[in-house]
Order: C-alpha cells, then sequence, then structure tokens
C-alpha cells in the first residue's frame, strides 16, 4: 500500500487535526508522533514541526523521511520542552498510554496563547449501554477496510484503554474548559481546544 493511501482508524481522523490549525501556526508539536504521518501533514503547513515519542522502531521510520521534522525520543511527561511555546500541540491515539489527565494538562500547558491543543484519543466503551455505538462503529470499519484496506502501526499498542469516554468528557471539561469534545463513530474522540489569550 503506497505511503500516502495509507488507511486507519487513526489516520481517518487526521483531517479533524488538520482543520484546527490556526492560521500563521509557525511551531507545532506532535505527541506520541510514532512514524511521522502526522507530523509530516502539519510539517505542509507549519514551518518548525517536532515529533515526540518513546517508541524506537517508530522514530527510525520517521527519521527515515529525513523530512525537516526534529524527532526526540522521549517521555512527553517529563522532557524539558518549553511551556506556551506551539501554535499547535496536536495527538493522535496518545493519551491513553498515559495518565489521561497529566497528559492532557501537559498539552495544554505546552500551548501558547491563542494556539490550538488538537486531539484524537480512544476511550474504553460501557457495555451494554453503549452497545449501539460499538455495532455502529465494527459494521462501518468492517466497510472502510473493504474499501480502504488497512495499514498497521508500528507503534505499542494499549487495549483495552484505561479511561471511558464519559470519563474522557469529563476530564476535557475540567482541563480544557470550552474544549469542542466530539464522540466520533470509528472508536475515537476528539478534543479542540483554543487557548485564551488572555
Amino acid at each position: 500500500m503506497g505511503r500516502e493511501r495509507r488507511w486507519n482508524h487513526n489516520i481517518h481522523y487526521h483531517p479533524r487535526i488538520l482543520g484546527a490549525v490556526p492560521e500563521g501556526a509557525s511551531r507545532a508539536l506532535d505527541v506520541g508522533c510514532g512514524e511521522g504521518m502526522l507530523a509530516r501533514a502539519l510539517h505542509r503547513t507549519i514551518p518548525d514541526v517536532t515529533g515526540i515519542d518513546l517508541d524506537t522502531t517508530s522514530l527510525e521510520q520517521a527519521r527515515a523521511y529525513n523530512d525537516g521534522i526534529e524527532y526526540i525520543q522521549g517521555d512527553f511527561l517529563t522532557h524539558p520542552l518549553e511551556l506556551a511555546s506551539f501554535d499547535v500541540v496536536a495527538s493522535v491515539a496518545t493519551l491513553h498510554h498515559m495518565d489521561a489527565a497529566k497528559g492532557l494538562a501537559r498539552m495544554r500547558d505546552l500551548v501558547r496563547p491563542g494556539g490550538v491543543l488538537a486531539v484524537v484519543g480512544l476511550a474504553r466503551n460501557e457495555l451494554p449501554r453503549e452497545l449501539p455505538q460499538v455495532l455502529a462503529a465494527m459494521a462501518a470499519g468492517a466497510v472502510y477496510r473493504v474499501a480502504k484496506g488497512h495499514w498497521e502501526h508500528p507503534s505499542p499498542i494499549v487495549w483495552p484503554p484505561p479511561v471511558t469516554y464519559a470519563e474522557m468528557r469529563a476530564l476535557a471539561a475540567e482541563i480544557v474548559p470550552g474544549a469542542e469534545y466530539r464522540r466520533h463513530l470509528l472508536w475515537r474522540y476528539s478534543i479542540v481546544w483554543r487557548k485564551p489569550l488572555g
């Protein structure tokens, strides 16, 4: 499968991140960048992009592109990144690998005033209450796989996610008040928040 035509549930929601990029953004951070697909997409419009990840295999693949993006191997929660220094802090399928509250707060603190935090994440379904959403996701996912195939990323997998959709919505309301939280069809939620200027 060609690199530009790869598809999976995470890639499906990259447009949610890219559509949130503010005009004139000059510096972005991709948290849990993996092999760099989202970082490269951000770099098409943002001149200074940094990706950070713990996984060696993924970062080796990212660095092989030689694309002018800085890739850091490190723990996002403790690596000395400058606070309030990024116009965009983006993350896809990363928060469930860490304490979600600490991770979301750390991302918030790295966004400069007027900048945007854009997250796509995984959460745990509460059964049987959310069985209709689960069945709809299974059906839609099967159709997409037939139509688009499925690319398996090289990064580690955490399953099931430790935090439920309801818990994630509550965390977003507490940590980034005013953020837009949405639950999406294909096993994902998104949080988009613009940091106040004042």
